[in-house]
């Protein structure tokens, strides 16, 4: 699949419903994310910290299933492939990906420990996140190597979600064998090591991500110039950089385009990015171009950020803000 920008006369962002016919598969490290939300009466008589009275739990798909999650929410149809581990939070993540419309294929690792993020909740602010992981065997990531090939013909476009929990040890493989399939693969990267990114067709480091890789800027020249640069270097087709209050910035060869944050008070940015990857391979499976997946990306960034916790966009918020700022 062919990705450009500029205008294609379509005007499918007036209406949702070409986004029906996208599909898209999502690939990475999945976890749950737990919240535990309470009251604080008073400080604790063994050590200086709050004691939280927990009365009620929530619990959501989080990582790469937070963005299969976002981009189900949009109406497209929409297929996981990850690991977890053969325990209780493995089987609860299954079945709340079961009622997200999710097709997913968790491969079971008894090895593993299922990545889990246990936040707890006081006075309406975030206390404490404790987090729960270990790699996942190499077999198991071998055997789920063999499955892409074959979840490959089903779909059109192919998000690699990297949280740097070792489910996309075989990245540079799978990017090598869906661009051959003609399909277009978008990044959200993690860590230093951008090289086994190489011949994506997209990647949306947030900016913090981006200092890391190439360095720090002063000007908006010297950003443009190290973010052409990194795409040079990695053969990516474009790379996206989001900017939190002051929105996200495309570089394509040749172009810069920048899109402004929208105005809206932000209550929590937890997978924000999720959403902005998770739209942008909707909109282009269902036939956007680029830049009007990413003015949609940018748009349903600042809806989900008034939101508490992992959360997703529908199609109604995301497009009944259109025009309206």
């Amino acid at each position: 699949m062919k990705v450009t920008g500029g205008t294609s006369g379509r005007k499918r962002g007036a209406s949702p419903s070409f986004l029906r016919n996208a599909r898209v598969l999502v690939v990475g490290d999945v976890m749950l994310d737990r919240y535990w939300f309470g009251e604080v009466g008073r400080i604790s008589p063994e050590a200086p910290v709050p004691i939280v009275k927990i009365d009620r739990v929530e619990e959501r798909p989080g990582g790469a299933a937070n963005v299969a999650r976002n981009a189900a929410a949009l109406g497209a149809r929409v297929s996981l492939l990850s690991v977890v581990g053969t325990d209780e939070a493995g089987t609860r993540l299954k079945r709340l990906l079961r009622g997200e419309r999710i097709v997913s294929e968790l491969h079971r690792d008894r090895g593993l420990i299922t990545t889990i993020k246990l936040r707890v909740i006081g006075r309406k602010q975030q206390l404490l996140r404790v987090d729960f992981e270990t790699p996942p065997s190499h077999e198991v990531l071998a055997s789920k190597l063999r499955n892409f090939e074959r979840m490959l013909a089903r779909t059109d476009v192919v998000i690699l979600s990297d949280y740097g929990k070792g489910g996309l040890a075989h990245i540079a493989r799978m990017i090598e064998l869906a661009r051959r399939a003609d399909k277009a693969v978008l990044v959200d990267p993690k860590g230093e090591d951008y090289s086994r990114y190489r011949n994506a067709t997209l990647i949306t480091p947030n900016q913090t991500e981006f200092r890391q890789v190439a360095g720090s800027w002063a000007t908006e020249r010297e950003l443009t110039a190290r973010a052409q640069g990194l795409r040079r270097r990695l053969k990516v087709g474009a790379v996206l950089v989001t900017r939190s209050e002051e929105g996200m910035t495309l570089y394509q060869a040749g172009r810069r385009v920048h899109v402004a944050a929208q105005a809206r008070e932000v209550f929590d940015v937890s997978g924000a990015g999720d959403t902005v990857i998770a739209t942008l391979g909707v909109a282009l499976a269902g036939g956007a171009d680029l830049d009007e997946a990413v003015s949609l990306a940018n748009r349903a960034a600042g809806i989900v950020v008034g939101k508490f916790g992992t959360a997703v966009v529908t199609p109604e918020e995301l497009f009944g803000k259109m025009g309206k700022g």
